[in-house]
């Protein structure tokens, strides 16, 4: 980590360094959805769950067309799988896209160092630590890249309703879009057009959407590209913004957003109060 602080343990995945922002995640499940989550561009995840791998990898758990995170830190990785839809292990599937990833280390001592001192830039590497923390001072911050102009869509494409005829049009605009956004979507009968980032208002509007959304994504909302386009868009069509895309809203009514001093990620989880039978949306985190 940039402070100095080392973690040793045995590369899986590729052989080959890579560096970014070290960030931790609660969910106890979930390892290839956060693996291919575009809000991972550019970030090292270490999930907080000390086996990861255990369900391998399938074809289906995708948010996206690709790995995006730079690296991944686990306590133990699983090198046998067992699940029905299993077609690779975790370890194959990091090695055939060229991402490293290191197990065998302490992940709760790293989380309580995050938890501590705040999100840090780090490296995986097979090179001598000095060596390292070296070249690690010399890239660029995460907060100096703009993440979102590198994940979204290049083009325009289409995703349909699967209730039969669609019941509104959606034009989304991504900016790190999850592909279970559209999925769910697609189920409650929207057809939807997804379009890159840097498309103007007047080229949304031309599409004749019922509605917009702005997806979650990586990264400060600080984008002053993004703020006009949604700037030129308001009181013209209803608008939905989520995470990322939530914020951008709200700095474009006047509101400010600052950096915390470390994420909360994890995953929604459905509990029943079995008192009540009511069924309440909860977020997985983790108390150290």
């Amino acid at each position: 980590l940039e402070d100095g602080s080392i973690y040793q343990g045995y590369s899986f995945g590729a052989e080959t360094s890579a560096y970014g922002e070290v960030v931790f995640n609660t969910s106890m499940t979930g390892y290839q959805e956060m693996l291919t989550d575009p809000s991972y561009a550019g970030q090292i995840v270490v999930p907080t769950y000390p086996l990861i791998g255990n369900y391998g990898i399938n074809s289906q758990d995708y948010e996206s067309d690709r790995i995006q995170v730079s690296g991944l830190v686990v306590r133990e990785d699983c090198r046998l799988p067992s699940h029905w839809r299993s077609s690779s292990t975790l370890h194959e599937y990091l090695l055939s896209n060229g991402i490293p990833g290191i197990a065998g280390v302490d992940t709760r001592a790293i989380t309580m160092r995050l938890r501590s001192v705040g999100v840090m830039m780090g490296m995986i590497t097979l090179d001598p630590p000095e060596e390292a923390l070296d070249r690690l001072k010399k890239l660029p911050r995460y907060d100096d890249i703009d993440f979102v102009k590198q994940v979204s869509t290049k083009v325009v494409y289409r995703w349909g309703s699967l209730c039969g005829d669609p019941l509104y049009h959606i034009v989304v605009v991504d900016c790190g879009l999850k592909l279970s956004i559209l999925r769910i979507l697609g189920r409650m009968g929207c057809a939807l057009t997804v379009v890159p980032s840097t498309t103007s208002a007047e080229d949304i509007l031309s599409l004749k959407p019922d509605g917009i959304l702005l997806s979650p994504g990586p990264g400060d909302p600080d984008l002053p590209y993004l703020e006009e386009t949604i700037r030129n868009l308001i009181g013209r069509k209803p608008i939905m913004g989520i995470c990322l895309g939530h914020q951008l809203l709200g700095r474009v009514f006047g509101g400010k957003t600052f950096k915390l001093k470390f994420g909360h990620r994890g995953a929604n989880h459905p509990v029943r109060e079995l008192q009540t039978r009511r069924v309440h949306i909860t977020l997985s985190l983790i108390h150290i």
